[in-house]
């Protein structure tokens, strides 16, 4: 649960993509439970506008767009500059994984699709950021969020070229650590199965079995995720830089698959 007395974030200004549902929707929420200001993003406008109803006035604005879009990343930002003059933190969220089966047949114009978005996008993200010239994002001491999994370290059957993306994010992330440092912090989450639309196919009716691999007994919720995200985006993770946080319930320790 939230800490409604927690505002760790207070004054400052987040980005957080693919958050009109899911996980990207539970990161906003609890960012701007602790007191910051956020723009969400998202593909589609219908299910951006409804996700935006559900914050408090004028804590959040959303833009809609496909993400790995050149015009989009920056419409986001000059509007981000526009409406709060800042960014502190930037949340990389969006993913796609439109695939499923073996790699030996994974269709290739996909597999560059994936990367686009998965791989590609995040890094474009990152260096829009960093040179925008008005948001200042490097001299403000901003921190990054990059969503990683642990499929990128573990075989996940069937969903072996998402986990190959997720693994470069995870690689990614302790590069731009180490070039971004000391103005500014880069890490990533690794979650499991969290409970999402997303990820719906992995579990829907056989939720029960596919937990009791997990000693903490249950899958994760997007809240699990969201929880971890404003830690590492607030100042109690000032000294944090370049770590893949696993969001598991103890899966990978106990030898189990995602």
């Amino acid at each position: 649960m939230t800490d409604q007395n927690c505002r760790r974030l207070e004054g400052r200004t987040a980005l957080v993509t693919g958050a009109s549902r899911g996980i990207g929707l539970a990161i906003a929420h609890r960012l701007v439970s602790e007191g910051a200001r956020v723009c969400i993003t998202a593909r589609s406008l219908e299910p951006l506008e409804a996700a935006l109803a559900s914050f408090p006035p004028e804590s959040v604005i959303a833009v809609a767009g496909k993400s790995h879009d050149p015009e989009h990343r920056a419409q986001v930002l000059d509007t981000v500059a526009r409406h709060f003059g800042q960014l502190d933190i930037l949340v990389n969220n969006v993913g796609i994984n439109p695939v499923y089966g073996p790699l030996l047949d994974l269709d290739l114009d996909a597999a560059r699709k994936i990367t686009e978005v998965n791989l590609f996008g995040t890094l474009a993200w990152i260096q829009d950021a960093v040179h925008h010239p008005v948001l200042d994002f490097s001299g403000r001491g901003g921190s990054v969020i990059n969503m990683s999994s642990v499929t990128g370290e573990t075989a996940s059957p069937g969903i072996g070229f998402y986990g190959v993306t997720k693994a470069a994010i995870a690689h990614l992330t302790r590069t731009l650590a180490a070039e971004m440092g000391p103005s500014v912090r880069v890490n990533a989450v690794a979650p499991a199965i969290v409970k999402t639309q997303f990820a719906k196919a992995l579990y829907e009716g056989k939720e029960a079995e596919v937990a009791a691999q997990y000693p903490l007994g249950r899958l994760g919720e997007p809240g699990d995720v969201a929880a971890a995200v404003a830690f590492l985006a607030s100042d109690d993770a000032a000294w944090i830089s370049g770590q893949v946080l696993n969001l598991d319930g103890g899966l990978l320790a106990a030898g189990g698959v995602a």
